[in-house]
């Protein structure tokens, strides 16, 4: 198939053309980022790319759209794995004594995370955050950043009979039930969604330092 629409595409195919045979599905448009098969094999969003719009769920359970919420303001947005996670925890409460300091340069900052909207509520209030914290339970934001990746058989089974996750699964390529989390990821954003910073480390026991996110959020000022 993929020869086909190389074919067409040379010999000049009208655009009108080309969405008839999409409609009727002649031509299957690729599957965009799908969930990586582990944690090394991710392939994010990078710098000078634009965000997806993508709905998400706050802590209420109003649906938020990403593409909306960037256009505000510039944002700092990060992936996280759970409140279960202690090394998430960490990140938390890092960010939180730099909030502050982000305000003051013009930026919101915004965590996302497989949690349901009661999770992020219950993680809010004991730790008393005033950052946005949304649900990404299906995993959308996830895959539309490149950050999904299904879990081993033998991690999904720790991560469930220990913690108690909640997390709904999905099936692999073979058919296998897995649960997929996010690459831990910050990405620092302008108006127009437009990637100026990321970082994503595949080690979940590693995150950015406090300095290092405020001083790529005053470069990326400076750039816009």
């Amino acid at each position: 198939m993929c020869a086909l629409l190389r074919h067409l595409l040379s010999s000049r195919l009208t655009l009108s053309l080309l969405t008839c045979l999409l409609s009727v599905g002649l031509i299957q448009p690729t599957m965009a980022n799908p969930i990586a098969a582990d944690e090394v094999s991710v392939a994010p969003l990078l710098n000078g790319e634009t965000i997806p719009d993508i709905q998400l769920f706050d802590s209420k359970g109003k649906s938020v759209s990403l593409k909306a919420l960037s256009a505000q303001k510039p944002t700092v947005f990060f992936f996280y794995r759970g409140g279960w996670c202690p090394f998430c925890n960490n990140q938390l409460g890092q960010l939180k004594e730099i909030e502050p300091k982000l305000i003051e340069l013009g930026y919101q900052l915004v965590g996302i995370s497989p949690d349901s909207p009661e999770k992020l509520a219950e993680a809010a209030g004991e730790r008393k955050l005033d950052y946005l914290l949304l649900s990404d339970a299906n995993m959308d934001a996830a895959r539309a950043f490149g950050l999904a990746f299904f879990t081993s058989e033998k991690t999904t089974q720790t991560y469930l009979s220990r913690m108690k996750l909640e997390n709904p699964l999905f099936k692999t390529p073979e058919g296998d039930e897995r649960l997929v989390l996010p690459v831990p990821a910050v990405y620092i954003t302008d108006t127009q969604g437009l990637v100026h910073f990321q970082y994503v480390n595949p080690n979940f026991r590693v995150r950015p330092a406090p300095k290092l996110i405020l001083t790529a959020a005053e470069l990326a000022r400076q750039q816009g």
